[in-house]
């Protein structure tokens, strides 16, 4: 197989992993690039995607997981504007009705731009006691478009320097809002929002807490010195490549004697997380969002 058709169909596999399509989509994609069907199976097999899972854990998500744009609990703005170095950034913005000034928390998505998957994970960070940002970091091109395979063209073209830059731009806008505690900030971050995450904890006092979900990169050790707020790193087992590169900083960050916490769920996948996608774990996904939560009521809202 040509290595470019492999970098492709590599790629379609990553985004039918990140929920992007169901696995017959996938299968159309890739036999579009293989020629047939049969060539298709074989060639996922070959970049190794896992067989779908009969798993009881892979069962869909429980009614109280989703929170549906319409929440009546909520207040939810689907696309609001504010200024950023470049030019306008777009972001998806909800919190609880008539609650007094709440901390804000920043929501990073991963490498598929502000999908609809983020944008429910934001509603689940307002119903969990929060004013919740997410951000599109695909602003700089007119927001993220609806199909996966282009917004993940459009990310690669994005770089670290500009996603920083609009997540500082992102912080100052939760720092205008009313309903903020503008004091008491926080940002969670997926996949590659995770790695996003990393750098904005390393270069921003303006947080009280960062969650990182299986992010990528992980930060070089010789950069944590300049690690202020407590970091929550959330990691897969299977994920094995990515969670042995981040033991250096968990183990740098304990002689720096930085707050953090640290979990590697066990039997799980990269974006375990992710409900919408094949490695959904069910109950570690359940057990992460609670950690998650917990961790920012204790950094943002206790005294």
């Amino acid at each position: 197989m040509p290595q470019h058709d492999r970098s492709q169909i590599a790629e379609l596999a990553h985004l039918y992993v990140d929920g992007a399509f169901d696995r017959r989509e996938l299968l159309r994609r890739v036999a579009f690039v293989t020629g047939s069907l049969a060539a298709a199976t074989m060639a996922l097999e070959a970049v190794g995607l896992p067989a779908p899972a009969a798993d009881p854990e892979c069962d869909p998500c429980p009614a109280d997981v989703r929170v549906p744009e319409d929440a009546a609990d909520l207040e939810v703005l689907h696309q609001v504007q504010f200024p950023g170095a470049a030019g306008p950034l777009f972001a998806h913005q909800a919190r609880p009705r008539h609650a007094p000034p709440l901390p804000g928390l920043l929501v990073i998505h991963e490498n598929r731009g502000l999908n609809d998957h983020i944008r429910d994970v934001t509603r689940r960070a307002a119903r969990a006691g929060f004013v919740a940002v997410g951000l599109d970091l695909l602003s700089r091109f007119g927001g993220t478009p609806d199909d996966p395979e282009e917004a993940l063209r459009l990310y690669q073209q994005t770089t670290a320097d500009g996603r920083l830059a609009d997540l500082l731009s992102a912080l100052d806008y939760l720092h205008t809002l009313g309903s903020v505690q503008g004091d008491k900030l926080g940002a969670v971050g997926f996949c590659a929002g995770g790695g996003n995450c990393w750098n904005l904890a390393l270069t921003t006092e303006a947080l009280s807490a960062a969650v990182v979900f299986y992010g990528a990169p992980v930060p070089p050790v010789d950069g944590l010195d300049t690690l202020v707020c407590p970091v929550l790193a959330l990691y897969a087992e299977l994920d094995r490549t990515l969670t042995r590169s981040v033991l250096p900083v968990i183990t740098r960050l304990e002689d720096l004697q930085k707050p953090f916490g640290f979990s590697i769920y066990e039997g799980t996948n990269h974006a375990f997380h992710n409900d919408t996608g094949a490695n959904y774990h069910r109950s570690a996904a359940c057990d992460a969002w609670g950690k998650t939560t917990a961790f920012f009521q204790k950094h943002l809202t206790e005294a």
